[in-house]
């Protein structure tokens, strides 16, 4: 037997861009219902999973659902990241989320099942009771797409032989007793996050290996605030370093000098570039650490060695090897946003996927036509190398202009935070923001030419 669902949307997955889906599709369509599918138990997706001491890379304001602030928009007043907006730490992002669900549900038009199964065509079980479901009706939005791998649910991307020690990095939080040497694997921001805590928390830097298989590019997270005059400062920065030069990795290098992209290590040229946020204060804590392995992927680890393809590496028996190498984002390509059979949110602006996922939502209520909703509305990709990168920036800055051109779309924009270049009206007259304001548009053309040029020759 199969109960049936009435509502007008199936929406799979409660992570961040299915909930910042629901909740602007709820905002500008009050008669819509909407039923919400997940494997987890509530809200919050792959926070609901993260390792104890994760914070959001960005600030808090440019995370979560377009009616809801997360966090007070606060500027941090002490530690070494004053004057940088705040972010939340997993606890808090949960609770968030834990809150607009209810705030969802209370409506009487969004209803939520949890440790449900999505078997496709508008059908779900329960993973606790086998309980079947069909949503006939529902038009399916499918908001797993770019769902991201994390450790604690992957399985390690190396063997591991007999006699050696590892943990993914939600481990790391419950170890009692103090391994001689900590082993690093990844080169994202779990890892850097877990050098960082270990450094923290009094582990000397020479008791740390960092297996690096690729260096990264890292934004500045001092130049990514919610703040126009900062964000569009940034902005034109990076569109004048673009139009100057020659090559993807010379744009990342003269986005170096003005400030804006860090490198752990300044005698390597990084070829990933996932770009997340990094504040100065944790570059010089990762500086700190000297053994840093560079040889491709790890293979396996056994009691006292690292396996590469090229050979061993030495480390002292009894090491931690901690996995931080999940896959992380994923790059399963761009697929229009609406099709006939599903509902796709993507990014739009670039690097900002819950402000993507709520846009089509608003896009969804207030558009009748899925061709029309498809070119207001376009996604942009995740980056993962320079050459990608600029690739990525000429998408998204396309798909941004799309949506600059509808004046609904405009006002919608400029009044969520989540819209890293709103200008909210109490700067729309700043001398500042004019000022960052008019050097975006002096170089977002050569600026934008010269990252075709570049996103062509790779």
């Amino acid at each position: 037997m199969e109960s049936v669902v009435d509502v007008d949307y199936l929406v799979v997955g409660a992570g961040a861009m299915g909930m910042a889906f629901v909740d602007a599709l709820i905002a500008a369509d009050e008669t819509a219902t909407v039923a919400i599918v997940d494997r987890r138990h509530g809200a919050g997706g792959h926070w609901l999973d993260a390792y104890g001491f994760v914070r959001l890379h960005q600030a808090s304001a440019f995370y979560g659902v377009a009616s809801t602030l997360l966090g007070g928009g606060r500027v941090q007043s002490d530690g070494p990241e004053r004057g940088l907006h705040e972010r939340a730490s997993a606890p808090e992002v949960c609770a968030y989320y834990d809150n607009v669900l209810a705030g969802m549900v209370a409506t009487g038009r969004v209803a939520f099942h949890g440790r449900c199964e999505y078997a496709g065509g508008g059908r779900f079980a329960s993973l606790v009771s086998g309980a079947r479901s069909h949503a006939p009706r529902a038009r399916v939005v499918d908001a797993r797409y770019l769902a991201p791998s994390i450790p604690s649910l992957s399985p390690p991307p190396f063997a591991v032989e007999a006699g050696a020690r590892v943990a993914a990095v939600n481990d790391l939080v419950r170890v009692n007793d103090a391994p001689p040497h900590y082993v690093v694997v990844g080169a994202g921001k779990t890892a850097t996050d877990t050098c960082v805590w270990l450094l923290q928390q009094g582990v000397p830097p020479n008791a740390i290996t960092w297996v690096r298989p690729r260096d990264p590019w890292l934004l500045n997270r001092a130049v990514v605030q919610p703040d126009p005059a900062i964000f569009l400062g940034m902005a034109a920065d990076t569109m004048a370093a673009a139009a100057q030069a020659s090559s993807a990795d010379e744009v990342f290098l003269r986005m170096e000098a003005d400030g804006i992209m860090l490198r752990i290590d300044p005698a390597v040229t990084p070829t990933m570039a996932k770009t997340p946020t990094l504040a100065m204060w944790e570059l010089q804590l990762l500086r700190t650490i000297d053994d840093v392995v560079r040889r491709g992927h790890l293979r396996s680890v056994a009691a006292g060695r690292l396996r590469f393809d090229d050979g061993d590496v030495r480390v002292p028996d009894g090491a931690l090897v901690v996995h931080c190498a999940a896959d992380g984002l994923k790059y399963p390509g761009l697929r229009p946003i609406w099709t006939p059979e599903t509902i796709t949110p993507q990014p739009v602006r670039v690097g900002f996927p819950c402000y993507g996922a709520a846009l089509a939502g608003h896009v969804e209520a207030t558009r009748d036509d899925d061709a029309e909703k498809n070119r207001v509305c376009r996604p942009s990709p995740y980056s993962n190398t320079p050459a990608d990168w600029a690739a990525m920036q000429v998408i998204g800055g396309d798909a941004s202009l799309a949506m600059a051109h509808e004046s609904d779309l405009r006002e919608w924009s400029n009044g969520t935070s989540l819209n890293p270049v709103r200008v909210p009206p109490d700067r729309a007259a700043d001398p500042q923001v004019a000022a960052a304001r008019a050097r975006l548009k002096e170089w977002i053309g050569p600026g934008r030419a010269r990252l075709l040029e570049l996103a062509a020759q790779a």
